[in-house]
């Protein structure tokens, strides 16, 4: 079934949900989603009632009047249509809903996040011939996507995608050299590279997941074949050693050392930044301070001496130390950073976002709307975080601006000069003058174009992807878009 068959199946099961001879229907959906809803995660019990329920609800679909005279494709699609709607509405009560499988998910990212660092195709016996990295990054990037979906199927889908673009390689590559087509042989140890590569978030509750929420009946031939690859897959990347590698285990443990020593250089990276961030929001209201000493001041001029007023803005320890207690976003980043470092949990976080790491040149056309979407949420989430706390947010068009400001304040200080009052007004007309230029520049510079080696791969592997199979990624089921339907 198509993305275009999907949706259409969709659309087609939450119209006739809405006919009153569906109200029987309506409540047992809803009446199985609540009473599923209100008992303690059992994945056994769970994946059971699921399955149960949508096999008995198919079955009514087929003697219903609301069903009548259609055709086996309708009949599927409404199948598909119950099992997003039912697991849309369940996501959050049984997707890593065991702490134990939350923990497989930690330790599994942070395997593949060292062992990416220096594998090598030989080190997994790949044929030369069969290595190519801009098909193997392209698969990777359809196996990252498996966290923007709830619906089982549509996570299925990004691991079919992914074996895809594997198996198009390897059978390319083999004509290409006068070859048998490829095997099991051949395509689980590049299958293995790109998930290691890749580092998919929680891998190990994704595929417990479509295992046990996606519908039997479904879960069969081309689909039940790259699935059972991809639970290989990681049972082989969780029991990775030295052998499985073909490597000494001395040079292994080497390797690995090296590693962790990598990944902690990012995390003192996140020190940083940080720092950087604590000085600039230290300056930030400073600066605020200043200004508001001063107006009060000004206000108050013939009433009471400069030095009288300037006395009365000093707060007293008590005041200093109730204001301290209030977070700042800067505070609130601190802890953050605080707790991943200690956790050791920074680079699984940051291999959580695909285009963290990427180059220009690896971006296609379809990538843009991701990215897209990605900042606009940044951008809305900080916004409102700096909003709730009463904080002023730096703007990226200022961050520059206020770097310096803190940098030029600091060269006064430590210079000690008596008119260095006069001169930091001077640098800060200047700075703002920057700061007004920075806000008009054009939105279109925030992005840098694509390249024209981007542009082609848009018109080969990309096509190649989508026409074998696709994610839902139009239509997924938000509770918004039904406020007029039975369902809601």
């Amino acid at each position: 079934m198509d993305n275009t068959d999907v949706f259409l199946g969709l659309h087609d099961f939450l119209e006739r949900m809405r006919q009153p001879s569906a109200a029987d229907f309506v409540k047992s959906i809803k009446s199985f989603i609540v009473s599923f809803s209100n008992h303690a995660p059992d994945p056994e019990r769970d994946s059971a009632a699921v399955q149960d329920f949508l096999a008995n609800m198919e079955a009514a679909f087929k003697a219903h009047p609301l069903w009548a005279g259609c055709s086996e494709e309708e009949l599927e699609s409404a199948g598909e249509g119950l099992e997003k709607y039912v697991m849309t509405k369940l996501f959050t009560r049984v997707f890593a809903s065991l702490p134990d499988d939350v923990k497989l998910d930690e330790q599994l990212s942070e395997k593949m996040a060292l062992i990416q660092q220096f594998i090598r195709p030989e080190n997994l016996d790949i044929k030369p011939n069969f290595q190519n990295e801009t098909s193997w990054l392209l698969a990777q990037k359809e196996l990252q996507k498996i966290n923007m979906y709830k619906a089982p199927r549509d996570k299925l889908v990004c691991i079919l995608n992914c074996c895809k673009v594997i198996s198009n390689l390897l059978l390319n590559a083999s004509i290409a050299s006068n070859e048998n087509p490829p095997g099991a042989d051949e395509f689980l140890p590049v299958l293995i590279y790109v998930t290691i590569k890749a580092n998919p978030p929680q891998l190990h509750s994704n595929l417990l997941y479509i295992q046990r929420y996606r519908s039997q009946s479904r879960l069969v031939a081309e689909a039940s074949y790259y699935f059972t690859n991809m639970l290989s897959a990681e049972s082989f990347i969780s029991n990775i050693d030295a052998n499985a590698l073909s490597m000494e285990e001395a040079e292994f443990e080497k390797n690995m050392e090296s590693a962790r020593a990598l990944l902690s250089g990012l995390s003192s990276d996140i020190d940083g930044l940080s720092d950087q961030l604590n000085q600039i929001a230290g300056q930030t209201k400073s600066g605020e301070l200043v200004e508001s000493k001063h107006q009060r001041q000004n206000f108050g001029k013939g009433k009471e001496s400069a030095t009288t007023m300037a006395s009365k803005e000093i707060p007293s320890a008590k005041d200093q130390s109730l204001m301290d207690k209030v977070p700042s976003l800067s505070d609130l980043e601190n802890k953050g950073v605080s707790m991943l470092l200690k956790e050791d949990q920074a680079s699984q976080v940051f291999r959580e976002y695909p285009f963290l790491f990427a180059h220009v040149g690896d971006l296609t056309i379809n990538d843009v709307e991701d990215l897209l979407n990605n900042y606009k949420q940044l951008v809305f989430k900080y916004v409102c975080l700096s909003k709730g706390l009463g904080c002023n947010f730096i703007s990226p068009s200022s961050l520059h601006t206020q770097i310096l400001h803190a940098e030029s304040e600091k060269k006064i200080e430590d210079s000690g000069a008596v008119e260095q009052k006069d001169g930091l007004q001077k640098d800060t007309g200047i700075l703002q003058d920057e700061r007004n230029t920075d806000s008009n520049t054009s939105k279109d510079e925030a992005m840098p174009p694509l390249d024209s080696n981007a542009r082609r791969r848009t018109g080969t592997d990309e096509g190649n992807v989508e026409s074998t199979f696709s994610p839902d990624e139009a239509t997924p089921l938000r509770d918004e878009g039904h406020n007029g339907t039975s369902l809601s």
